[in-house]
Order: structure tokens, then sequence, then C-alpha cells
């Protein structure tokens, strides 16, 4: 018999449930990468996950037979549709074995909850927070994660989402730009020169950690606020910020994080991160006794590079930011004497300008992943 649990997220044995779903379902999958148990567990922490402070989500458990089948999350992102003047739920951590009754059954318990809120629409896969990943993969299944910066899941997945009648909302387009190839036009180095030797923008660069650390809360700032336009937008709380920022910068590089400045303000950044994934997998979610030691030493020896943080502000854009912000990319991929690839990691496709310039970068598209949509009022 096929029922639907919610998670008592102070009950303990239901939460792992949650968390232990994925690791099972692709333990012998060689693309999945897992993330660190520590983070796993986060989202479904309602006094330390800044998420809780604005919105609320509820976590749903499938069973059958006693058995864990199926899970999902279900979100009322406040800010996010007072921003749009929406009212959509946002559904997450959607894992499922290949069977239409389970998904149809963890979906039913979105649209009653999202419906008891007067929302009427559900829209995802949108994490809890900024950098969670986009979207079900529905190209690229051969490719490994990069890291766990963007979803991974089977194939079955999109099926099943078109089978319950989700349409598509806006994919999620990933590049991958082998460094033998990777060429900066002339054009585009022509005008960062003549852009660096106008004096106007400038790169502000990082030697160390530390020096990292106290521009966080402005970077997270100006990250908020170069995508206002994007569709996943909505204006970031100081916890949401720091959430993000302590995140990333865990496993940053200070050489590889670079900002453009205009003058004393930040206008631009490019965030780029050795990938860590084979690490993360030899790992398989736990940072003791090696864990930690193993990431740390993969970051020195990974060919690859993940580009998962990219933009300007719209007033600079015409006036060579973007120029300079490819043209200090390709000095980082180049300057380590590392990296033979990079990867651009989910590039919206409402970002038209980004996506023509990675292909003018000789970037080819080799993932997508597609945020869906369903109607239910």
């Amino acid at each position: 018999m096929l029922t639907i649990e919610k998670v008592d997220t102070g009950n303990k044995v239901q939460v792992k449930s949650f968390v232990d779903l994925p690791y099972r379902l692709y333990k012998n999958c060689p693309q999945w990468v897992p993330p660190l148990y520590i983070d796993a567990y986060l989202p479904l922490n309602r006094k330390k996950h800044p998420f809780f402070e604005h919105s609320e989500a509820d976590f749903f458990l499938a069973m059958r037979d006693r058995e864990v089948v199926g899970r999902i999350c279900a979100a009322n992102n406040k800010l996010f549709n007072e921003y749009h003047k929406t009212r959509k739920a946002h559904f997450y951590a959607l894992e499922t074995i290949d069977d239409l009754d389970v998904a149809g059954a963890l979906f039913g318990a979105v649209f009653d909850w999202a419906k008891e809120r007067g929302l009427d629409t559900v829209i995802g896969p949108k994490g809890l927070s900024p950098f969670d990943g986009y979207g079900i993969l529905v190209e690229g299944f051969e490719h490994r994660q990069m890291m766990t910066m963007m979803n991974y899941n089977y194939a079955y997945y999109p099926e099943l989402m078109e089978a319950l009648g989700f349409e598509k909302e806006v994919d999620f387009v990933s590049c991958y730009l082998p460094a033998d190839s990777f060429k900066i036009p002339e054009r585009v180095q022509r005008i960062a020169e003549r852009v660096i030797a106008r004096g106007d923008l400038w790169v502000k660069k990082f030697t160390s950690k530390r020096e990292l650390v106290k521009w966080a809360p402005r970077i997270g700032y100006l990250y908020n606020k170069a995508f206002i336009e994007n569709w996943e937008y909505y204006p970031f709380t100081e916890g949401d910020v720091k959430y993000a920022v302590d995140n990333v910068f865990m496993i940053a590089n200070p050489r590889m994080i670079k900002l453009i400045m205009y003058k004393d303000d930040i206008v631009g950044f490019l965030f780029a991160f050795p990938d860590a994934s084979a690490a993360l997998q030899r790992a398989r979610g736990h940072l003791l006794p090696f864990g930690l030691i193993d990431i740390l030493l993969e970051m020195k020896r990974t060919k690859t590079v993940s580009g998962n943080g990219m933009g300007i502000l719209p007033q600079f854009q015409g006036k060579g930011g973007n120029a300079l912000l490819y043209y200090e990319m390709g000095k980082t991929i180049f300057g380590f004497n590392q990296f033979t690839q990079v990867e651009m990691t989910q590039v919206a496709e409402t970002t038209r300008q980004m996506r023509a310039d990675l292909k003018n970068l000789n970037g080819v598209e080799y993932k997508n992943h597609r945020v869906y949509r369903k109607n239910i009022g």
C-alpha cells in the first residue's frame, strides 16, 4: 500500500529517512555526486536554515510496505511571490523510484499543500537557497554532476514530469569549454585591455581566504543585484546572503574569485572553483576521517574548473564590463597551469547575451536542466 507521510522535522528517524533516500537510489550511479551529510540535513533544520526566517516549507515521504520509495519538498517563497506578484509554490528535493503512482502521490501532496495556502501554480525544482541547483536533468545523463552545484537524476524523471502534466518553464544549460579550444576573440581582448588602460573599471583580486571573507557580504549583495532581471530572482535577506556566501567560499580558492570594480564599488564578479567531484564521490557524504583532506587534495590535482557565477550590473555591460569578465576568465583558466577544461554551470536560457558569448568562446552545450510548471488553480 502506498502512503504519503509529512515529515516531522523534529523527528530524527523521519529526517534521516528523507536524507538517506538519494544515497540509496544512486548508490551505483557513477555520475551522481553525493552531497556531504552536513549539507543534506541543513534544509530540514528550521532553526538554522535562513529560508524559514521569511518563508515556509514542508517535506513529504512516499512509503510502500514500510519502505521509503520517494520524497519531495513543497515551499512557499514569500519574498519571491511578493516581488513577482505571483502565487507559486516551489518543489525541490524530488527523488522517486521509476513509478508513476509514487510520483503522482508525491505531487498530490504538494498540490494539496499549495492550494491550502492559496497558491495556484507549482514550479521547480527550485531550492531553498540561492545556490541550490535548478531543474531536472533532461540532457547529458552520461556526464558526471558538477559537484553539488547542480542536480543529477535518472532519465525517467522528465518522463514522469511530463506524464503528470508538467510543462517547461525555463531551461538552464551548462557549457563545456576545453582549454585547447577556448579562445578569447581578439576584439574582446582589445576592448578589455582598453578598459583596463582607461582606468574606469579595474579587477580586484584576492590572495587569501581571510581577505575574501571580509569582502563576502559586499559580494553577496552585488550577486543579488546583478541578477535582478533573471527568472529566479528575489530580494535576498541578510541570512540568505550569509548562507550562500558561507557555502560558496568553503571550497573557494581566493585566486579564482575576481571582482570587477568601478572606483570603489563592485559592479561585476567571476566565481570559479576547482572541481572536487571525484573526492566528494569517494567521501560518500562524510567529511571525516579522510573526506576533508581528500577534497582539499583533489582541488589541487583536478583538471576541471567550474564557472559557477559570473555577472555584471546591466549599466556596465555596454562599457567593456563583459569583455573584462571573459578576459579574466581566460586568465583564470590558463594562469594556474592546472586546468584543461572549464564548465560554465547552469546558464539560464533567458540570459541570451551570456549564452551567445559562451558560444563565441567555443563553448559546447552538453547538459540541460529544465524547470517545470503546472497550473493547479
